[in-house]
């Protein structure tokens, strides 16, 4: 008992958590950027602009009539010297121009017949702390060409409910020397890149005045405009990347601290100034005038129809050609999503309420509670297997060699089987195959042509699934050519409200999917 009560604990906390559970805040836009990519490892892009410093090594070899081949460190002062040669100044210099005067200072000393090589290995290392609104404030060592985006990433990334990606800023000697604004860099690639001294400050700022965007859009998160910027709903259009089919936009937010709610169209969105904390919302709203539907089966041509919304059944069937021959017009139905969507609704309902059962079910004696903790067990690994059952939402159209003309949906798909000479055998029969149509056969004969009933089997509640999409119980239908018929597995349980349960979801699974599903 103490096991059951726990496991139903476990049970209604975790369908409280899941009808419960709020909706995921989006992110600051930008939040992706320090995963860890930036500091993998130091680059100095050494270009032609990159400009020597005191530290940076090079590699010096002469050739020919004197040959020297050593790493020289610029010293203190920005020279390189070279033995024989003295001093170069070197720093501030171009890379580009670092080779042209070695050589005219060497060929100062040796005139003829002595050729130079120079290469500049690395730059002067230095450290440079990043502090303010990131992860992991500190000191940290990198190259003097290395973007703040290294450093960065290096302190775990830019703090995500109180950092600022558009106010970074670069402080040497108390001065500010670089602002820096993430959101060119990531919409457009962007990044000023300052060089960096030993000593340099990277300095996160507070975030500043903030809009969530979500709904109708590409980007959905949390977008931080620069501190006396004027927010309108343009501005924010821009960042968001609003998609085709918006119409509209929801606003909450707060004005003169009272709540303030407006829907409007993108027109007037346009206009409007928005305020930090506001949460905006873009729905597609505008009614269109066609729906989008398809066919499937013995049909000829075309398998999509954009029709008008107030087209029914049997207009869009007029236009459907199929193959007169083949095509089983009386086995003609809709799968619909709408209907498929509530059958997995009402499907995941029986399921929580059997396991609810199983898990709550008393005993008198300790035999009958290891048997309710067994039974238990195999209810629950019953449940799982049956919640990852998808129904197909047939919509059955067809009755007494009548179709029903009703309105059709967006994404309906209108099902003209084709014309079938066998009935399929599924479900819990020694032999599951297809067998020709015999009008002098009944239920048990065609059972019987399966290799008749396995000991799983539940002999009462054998279904007849028709082409049209109508599933019947055995007795109360005659087999007809393109039957299936569906034997149910049997489910023994001392507990007769358990086994009612078991018995439902069973029948409900057969209905929703044209499947047997094994216990």
């Amino acid at each position: 008992m103490r096991i059951l009560n726990i496991l139903f604990v476990l049970l209604c906390l975790s369908v409280t958590s899941v009808t419960a559970a709020p909706e995921p805040t989006p992110a600051p836009f930008g939040a992706d950027l320090f995963q860890g990519n930036f500091a993998k490892g130091t680059f100095d892009e050494l270009n032609a602009d990159y400009r020597i410093m005191s530290g940076d090594r090079i590699a010096v070899r002469l050739w020919g009539a004197r040959t020297f081949d050593s790493v020289l460190e610029v010293d203190a002062r920005g020279n390189l010297f070279l033995p024989e040669v003295g001093p170069v100044a070197v720093a501030g210099m171009k890379h580009a121009a670092l080779g042209p005067l070695v050589q005219t200072k060497v060929q100062s000393v040796y005139k003829k017949n002595v050729e130079v090589y120079t290469n500049l290995l690395n730059t002067q290392p230095v450290a440079v702390f990043v502090t303010g609104f990131v992860a992991k404030p500190g000191r940290y060592a990198g190259g003097a060409t290395d973007s703040v985006l290294y450093y960065l990433d290096l302190a775990g990334g830019i703090d995500a409910e109180r950092g600022s990606y558009r106010d970074i800023r670069i402080i040497r000697n108390g001065e500010v020397i670089e602002k820096i604004d993430l959101y060119p860099f990531i919409l457009e690639g962007l990044l000023p890149r300052p060089r960096l001294e030993d000593g340099d400050l990277v300095l996160v700022g507070e975030r500043g005045a903030g809009v969530m965007a979500k709904g109708q859009v590409r980007h959905s998160a949390r977008f931080e405009f620069p501190a006396a910027a004027l927010i309108n709903g343009q501005r924010l259009a821009a960042l968001t990347t609003i998609q085709n089919r918006a119409s509209h936009a929801s606003i909450i937010g707060t004005r003169s601290g009272a709540p303030f709610n407006a829907y409007l169209a993108l027109v007037e969105f346009y206009q409007l100034v928005l305020d930090d904390g506001d949460i905006v919302e873009f729905h597609a709203d505008t009614p269109g005038d066609t729906i989008m539907v398809a066919a499937s089966g013995a049909i000829v041509g075309a398998s999509r129809f954009p029709v008008h919304k107030s087209t029914k059944l049997l207009e869009l069937l007029e236009n459907i050609p199929v193959e007169p021959e083949l095509a089983n017009l009386d086995g003609i139905h809709i799968k619909r999503r709408s209907v498929a969507i509530q059958q997995k609704k009402a499907l995941d309902e029986a399921l929580r309420r059997l396991e609810q059962t199983a898990l709550t079910a008393t005993s008198q004696g300790v035999d009958e509670a290891n048997i309710r903790v067994r039974e238990a067990e195999l209810i629950t690994q019953f449940v799982a297997k049956a919640r990852e059952i998808q129904p197909d939402g047939t919509v059955v159209v067809g009755h007494d060699d009548r179709l029903a003309d009703i309105y059709l949906e967006d994404g309906d798909v209108v099902v003209i089987p084709a014309k079938s000479d066998v009935v399929l055998i599924s479900g819990e029969v020694l032999m599951p195959q297809a067998v020709v149509f015999n009008g002098q056969k009944n239920v048990k004969k065609y059972v019987a042509s399966a290799g008749g009933f396995s000991k799983r089997a539940d002999k009462r509640h054998v279904l007849v699934v028709k082409p049209n999409g109508e599933v019947l119980r055995a007795g109360d239908t005659n087999i007809a050519a393109g039957d299936q018929v569906l034997v149910l597995p049997r489910f023994d349980s001392k507990n007769m409200q358990v086994l009612k349960d078991v018995s439902q979801i069973l029948y409900q699974v057969a209905v929703a999917t044209k499947v047997a599903l094994d216990l």
